[in-house]
């Protein structure tokens, strides 16, 4: 992968690296907008939102363009926009929302609506997220690696890279369509190489790596925790080692996204020799919105110059409804009216033709300076009863610090909210498969809780009568997702659970339950 070794030795800094550096990103991000209204002023989306009235605004003060914005484009989540608009470049119809005809749509799995998702994905953005992977790549050099790393290979462990045609365009998860371009240099030391990675039966793919796995001498993984893990308890299984570095020394970077790392950490470290750096993306099917630029820092850069458009909608009850859905005139700002330490919503404007989406994923600025952002949950995971607005991000957060006052691992976690004694209680469904005290972890749970959210502690002195708490294997979890059919890479358990989803979770355990007895 002496590629690799050569960009970075040479100290290639691509030209967007240093307009970032230098330029505000208030100016970084009028400019994008402007780009993208121009190159999409002739679609039937344009056309009809009247994208010219926009662009002349741009010529007044600085406030005139974004009034315009929004007042000529409704915010669209991603029902609304499909039915309206995506659905016809689905059928093969040209320049619906950006120019030309979308040949790829990411299937996103999606953690909250039951059915997968069509995300078009354009020539345009592809060559953004292949940008921003140099972009991240290039940050090794801040590291303290080996040389021998350089020189090692990738694993990408993503979905399928198999595409189905489908008349006029191909579908598949979002790796798969990045790996069907990846750039022909790239593909030699891509592992596990286009065979396997075409298959389609998870259980299968990774059988076959961990078979391979000695040929192979890797230095950085990609994929999301879970699989990884069970990837690497496969291979330290089959070719009986302690840990996967007797088996591939150089391995010295983990890139990781989709979910946060905190569960899985300690689970993690128990399968290597030696420490190794994690590095955060945030790739969506949508686009490549941020990744950690610093070693040992916990927080991601947010692309500012490269094919999206941010505004960000304070996550509070004016702008929300109590099923998370984002309001009709919600309050939305630019990158800078946002605040240090407050929760956004984010919508994209984007050149695979989404605009004003609603992502779903809720975040923080923790330094505005540098644009530095921390997922903190999704717009619908959020758990509020009766105000104890607890977030995904509170409950990774107490996860793992029980896990390590216990000194178990529990990759999985969900919680329900639940009507209890005329008020509420929550429900926590916790996959370990160490042995622990159902009554103490619930203790502590409650206990850190109680510290990590004031609200939550208010409530529990008054609404939230109670909590409960089952400890189930692993295995559970995914059981139930495979009965769903989400297997594979791309495909997350949700931390919050509801409604009919809860239903089915409970009748699945139910039936579970009585399996065992039997």
């Amino acid at each position: 992968m002496a590629i690799l070794g050569k960009l970075l030795k040479k100290g290639i800094t691509l030209r967007e690296m240093l307009e970032e550096e230098y330029t505000s990103p208030f100016d970084l991000q009028k400019n994008e907008l402007k780009e993208l209204l121009i190159t999409a002023s002739q679609t039937e989306f344009g056309k009809f939102h009247n994208f010219s009235d926009i662009l002349n605004g741009f010529r007044k003060d600085d406030k005139e363009f974004y009034k315009r914005f929004k007042s000529h484009i409704p915010i669209y989540t991603y029902n609304r926009i499909y039915a309206d608009w995506w659905k016809l470049a689905l059928r093969g119809v040209k320049n619906v929302c950006w120019p030309g005809r979308v040949k790829y749509f990411a299937l996103s799995s999606g953690t909250s609506e039951a059915s997968s998702k069509y995300i078009p994905v354009t020539k345009e953005m592809t060559k953004a997220i292949q940008k921003t992977s140099i972009r991240q790549i290039l940050t090794l050099s801040k590291y303290d690696l080996k040389p021998e790393m350089f020189e090692s290979g990738i694993l990408m462990l993503g979905g399928s890279t198999h595409l189905n045609k489908r008349g006029s365009f191909f579908e598949g998860d979002l790796s798969g369509i990045q790996a069907a371009r990846l750039p022909f240099w790239f593909q030699h030391f891509y592992k596990p190489g286009k065979k396997i990675a075409k298959t389609r039966n998870w259980d299968s793919k990774l059988n076959e790596i961990a078979k391979k796995a000695w040929e192979w001498d890797i230095g950085i993984v990609v994929g999301v925790p879970a699989w990884i893990q069970i990837l690497m308890e496969k291979i330290i299984k089959y070719h009986k080692l302690k840990n996967i570095h007797e088996i591939w020394p150089n391995l010295e970077v983990y890139v990781h996204g989709g979910v946060s790392f905190d569960p899985y950490r300690k689970g993690f470290e128990r399968l290597l020799g030696k420490p190794i750096h994690y590095i955060e993306t945030y790739l969506a099917s949508e686009g490549f919105i941020a990744f950690q630029a610093y070693p040992n820092r916990r927080t991601m850069r947010l692309v500012l110059n490269n094919g999206i458009f941010y505004e960000f909608v304070p996550f509070e009850e004016k702008n929300f409804n109590s099923n998370g859905e984002v309001v009709p005139d919600a309050e939305t700002l630019l990158i800078n009216e946002v605040e240090e330490g407050k929760e956004y919503a984010i919508l994209l404007s984007t050149c695979a033709g989404a605009w004003r989406y609603l992502i779903g994923d809720v975040i923080k600025f923790a330094s505005l300076e540098e644009c530095e952002i921390v997922i903190t949950g999704r717009t619908k995971h959020f758990l509020s009863l009766c105000g104890e607005h607890l977030s995904v991000d509170n409950m990774n957060k107490a996860i793992e610090l029980v896990s390590n006052e216990f000194n178990i691992t529990i990759p999985e976690f969900a919680v329900a909210g639940i009507p209890h004694e005329s008020l509420f209680a929550h429900h926590w469904f916790i996959g370990t498969d160490d042995a622990v005290d159902r009554t103490m972890l619930k203790e502590k749970l409650d206990e850190h809780l109680r510290k990590l959210n004031d609200d939550y502690a208010v409530e529990r002195s008054a609404a939230l009568k109670d909590i409960f708490v089952d400890v189930l294997p692993v295995k559970t979890f995914y059981d139930w997702m495979e009965s769903k059919g989400k297997v594979g890479g791309q495909n997350k358990f949700p931390r919050v659970i509801k409604n009919a989803q809860l239903e089915d979770w409970k009748n699945f355990l139910q039936l579970h339950a009585n399996g065992h007895h039997h």
